[in-house]
């Protein structure tokens, strides 16, 4: 049977006429010295995220987090790498990826080895830890690698956006709404994406005061992510 056309993972408007070539010109010239050449390929690509250092001041030093392929077919969309994630160096390898995988209805082995399961987070280091919590993601992360990143991911049906900064950047026209506005806005998983809570410890309480995501949106979330792996 023919697959349904593909949903292209949302973006900015505003960056909707973003050529690759002339994002990736501006890669090779960061990184004049790789040994792989000019930007030219998403394996490439790849491998200057995973090398890079632009933010040398983290607290702990960059690591960049990230599991992506071409062959992803859902995309996850979050902040960045948590301290455990860090030290760890897999993305959602503790209790708020327990979480996660079982509102997708994945298993450790599907969520981390299906090359279709893609994590993109908006940040791909640990940012550090202030008063309330983890610092943003720093915004040359994004303003760097998400792009190009996006323009070759062609075989995204679905995708999965977890807390305001990827909703900012995926979904500009929710940003000022509140959580519970926008996980219900996209809750039909409407033109393949859906926003959903941070699925962190720190979010109970208000897992608990919207009892409508466990029990309207959640199977909505799992078929989909059924439909896009199947």
């Amino acid at each position: 049977m023919k697959r349904p056309t593909r949903n292209r993972v949302p973006r900015p408007t505003s960056r909707s006429t973003l050529r690759r070539n002339s994002v990736v010109t501006g890669l090779s010239a960061l990184y004049p010295s790789n040994p792989a050449g000019p930007v030219t390929d998403f394996d490439t690509l790849t491998s200057h995220m995973r090398a890079c250092t632009l933010c040398k001041d983290l607290p702990l030093g960059p690591r960049p987090i990230f599991q992506l392929d071409r062959r992803a077919r859902m995309l996850i969309v979050g902040q960045a790498p948590g301290r455990i994630t860090h030290a760890k160096g897999r993305p959602f390898d503790d209790p708020s990826g327990d979480r996660l995988r079982d509102w997708l209805g994945l298993g450790r082995d599907s969520f981390y080895h299906d090359p279709r399961v893609g994590i993109f987070p908006m940040g791909l280091c640990f940012p550090g830890t202030g008063k309330g919590g983890d610092l943003p993601p720093p915004p040359i992360c994004a303003a760097t690698w998400r792009a190009p990143v996006i323009e070759d991911l062609n075989e995204v049906e679905l995708t999965v956006i977890l807390g305001a900064y990827a909703i900012g950047w995926h979904r500009p026209a929710l940003k000022r709404m509140t959580v519970a506005e926008a996980v219900r806005t996209t809750g039909g998983g409407r033109d393949g994406v859906f926003v959903l809570p941070h699925p962190s410890p720190r979010n109970n309480r208000w897992l608990r005061q919207n009892s409508w995501f466990e029990t309207d949106i959640l199977p909505a979330l799992k078929s989909a992510v059924t439909k896009a792996l199947t």
